[in-house]
């Protein structure tokens, strides 16, 4: 019931910011809604269309609220339109979330608002797990988004003009991307994915590869999310604990998308402009070609690496980059690199950073020093599951 309406509700927004405008009262009206389902559903069963549902519970609320607020400004006015139900028919059918995305990425809002806003409205994720992502506070994320609803409240709902598009495109892909990665990787609670995240960006990332197909960071994010994704299967073992790539059954992985991912990645880098979403697809696609962990080619991942420190610097790929120049040039470098890099505000009191250096300090040969960061690493992480991988690591070395 829970993942149905977490799934539903982006939807169910966008058609009634499409259908009534004013973002922040649809938004209001969405969340009664979902309230009333949680109620009714369990009770009454689910209905034949719980989106159309959704949608025609929203829609009342949100026309209440208007003929109250309607009220009291025009109190002698009759409106005939507040006395017929509202009409879902070309509602529920009707796929905006492309809209809404550029509605959310607004010009008029700042980069980190748009992208909260976004993850918020489109991707259905909680205030909480946006701070997460963002590593802020969650009240930091809560203002941002309340400010960023008021700044769009007068904006209409259609896409950007063409002029306008660059101008949002940085922002749409940035969201995308987090969008994936909470999906592919939950950020904290019982399960290691959240399918219907992932799915959803994959999904967004293919319109706005139909909207734009020459750009391509849209195609080399839509080819790392393929080209990712296609693990999944192998990912966890049956108790949903979390399999290290290079201790993944390749069999598993979904031949398909790696295949369409390949295809995709090796297009754009041809003709396009080479951009971060590209090079980390280019990663993804060396560790996709390799039919056992012992071919994957590190060197040329370490290459690529380095490539993606000078486009698009970051703590994550800082880390990222630690690992390929252990398996390159051995873990006491790797090692060296990870001391001088745990001072950078970004990784401060991150479980990665535990987790990376316990990682290296197997492959030295040091089992107590590796166990020690193993077990400080899995006390940090939000997420059960890699609590539940690290905890093993650390009992495996005794």
């Amino acid at each position: 019931m829970e993942a149905l309406l977490r799934e539903l509700a982006p939807h169910v927004l966008t058609a009634l910011v499409r259908h009534h405008g004013g973002f922040d009262a649809c938004e209001d009206a969405v969340q009664e809604a979902l309230l009333a389902a949680a109620t009714q559903w369990p009770v009454d069963g689910l209905p034949g269309n719980p989106k159309a549902w959704l949608i025609t519970v929203a829609s009342r609320r949100r026309t209440e609220v208007w003929r109250s607020d309607t009220a009291r400004r025009r109190r002698e006015e009759t409106v005939f339109a507040l006395d017929v139900s509202p009409d879902v028919s070309d509602m529920s059918d009707v796929d905006d979330s492309l809209t809404l995305l550029f509605l959310c990425c607004h010009p008029s809002l700042t980069e980190p608002s748009q992208i909260a806003l976004t993850l918020r409205a489109v991707g259905g994720l909680t205030t909480a797990e946006i701070a997460r992502a963002f590593l802020v506070p969650e009240s930091t994320i809560a203002q941002r988004i309340s400010r960023a609803k008021a700044r769009i409240k007068g904006a209409g709902f259609s896409m950007p003009p063409p002029a306008e598009l660059p101008d949002r495109l940085e922002a749409v892909l940035h969201v995308l991307y987090l969008i994936f990665n909470e999906g592919y990787t939950a950020s904290a609670g019982a399960a290691l994915h959240r399918v219907e995240l992932s799915a959803e960006a994959i999904r967004l990332t293919r319109q706005l590869r139909a909207l734009v197909p020459d750009d391509g960071e849209v195609a080399g994010l839509l080819a790392l999310m393929l080209l990712t994704d296609a693990r999944r299967p192998a990912r966890a073992s049956a108790d949903g604990v979390p399999i290290p790539l290079d201790m993944q059954d390749r069999t598993l992985w979904t031949a398909p998308l790696v295949a369409e991912g390949l295809e995709l990645i090796a297009d754009t880098l041809a003709n396009a402009p080479i951009g971060p979403y590209q090079l980390q697809a280019a990663i993804a696609a060396v560790h996709d070609e390799a039919t056992r962990a012992a071919d994957t080619d590190w060197p040329q991942i370490l290459t690529l690496y380095e490539l993606l420190r000078s486009v698009s610097p970051g703590p994550m790929v800082t880390l990222n980059r630690i690992v390929a120049v252990a398996m390159v040039r051995g873990p006491a470098e790797g090692l060296a690199e990870l001391d001088a890099a745990s001072t950078d505000p970004g990784l401060a009191d991150h479980y990665r950073v535990d987790a990376v250096r316990a990682h290296l300090l197997a492959l030295a040969g040091d089992r107590d020093g590796a166990r020690k960061h193993y077990e400080l690493a899995a006390r940090r992480t939000p997420s059960q599951p890699e609590q539940h991988y690290l905890i093993s690591k650390a009992a495996a070395l005794g």
